[in-house]
């Protein structure tokens, strides 16, 4: 049996201008959808999980998030305070308290429905072919998002594309991203190389993901969410 990965890097550092108002005083991952943040959205997935390390970066209003999770002692903050890193850089900053190897990373803007998402990672995660592992939708079912990222192989490898859409869910070989030479850049950098070496892989989520970037996602993410509730 493959080891899955026992950390996980919850991104939280955004500023989240798309927002707008609902931003100005206080950082994205602390808005709540269906009454619960999208923090603890997230950190329901983690739990579910079982995931024993878990690291949340912070820059734009850290100390509210801080704040949102005192009490909880098995959680590390990797603070950016000078500037923001991205989430390349993020990761990389965060890769000594993840522990380094493979690690799940998850975007901390979404709703979610069906199986457990680290658990669908995991269940494909093959580290003798794979250095990133992306949870994607289609994109027909991917709710308050336009457009694609990626289209899927046959054998499961990624390229460009615009049949799916990367829900913000992933296990990536941290080792790769903390021997980046920058501070400051983007996952896609790390997925474009893996990707030329054939190693940039995807897998499908069976359930509902609402991305709740702008404001008026949230009443989608909400009726999403109702929905599953009344099957």
């Amino acid at each position: 049996m493959r080891k899955r990965p026992d950390a996980v890097i919850l991104f939280a550092a955004g500023f989240g201008t798309r927002m707008g108002e609902l931003t100005r005083n206080r950082p994205k991952p602390l808005i709540k959808v269906a009454g619960v943040s999208l923090l603890q959205h997230a950190l329901l997935q983690v739990d579910q999980a079982n995931i024993p390390r878990i690291v949340v970066n912070t820059h734009y209003h850290g100390d509210q998030i801080a704040d949102a999770l005192r009490g909880r002692g098995d959680i590390a903050i990797s603070a950016e305070t000078d500037t923001i890193l991205d989430t390349g850089g993020g990761l990389k900053k965060a890769v000594p308290l993840l522990g380094g190897g493979a690690v799940y990373t998850l975007n901390t803007d979404a709703a979610w429905t069906g199986p457990n998402i680290f658990a669908t990672l995991g269940a494909a995660w093959d580290p003798a072919l794979m250095d990133a592992l992306l949870l994607l939708v289609p994109t027909g079912r991917a709710c308050g998002h336009s457009g694609g990222d990626f289209d899927l192989g046959g054998d499961g490898r990624l390229t460009r594309g615009a049949s799916h859409v990367y829900t913000g869910a992933q296990i990536i070989n941290s080792d790769i991203v903390a021997s980046h030479p920058g501070r400051v850049f983007s996952l896609n950098a790390i997925w474009n190389s893996v990707a030329a070496a054939g190693r940039l892989w995807g897998v499908v989520h069976s359930g509902g993901w609402c991305d709740v970037g702008r404001p008026e996602s949230i009443p989608l993410a909400e009726a999403m969410l109702t929905a599953n509730q009344d099957v």
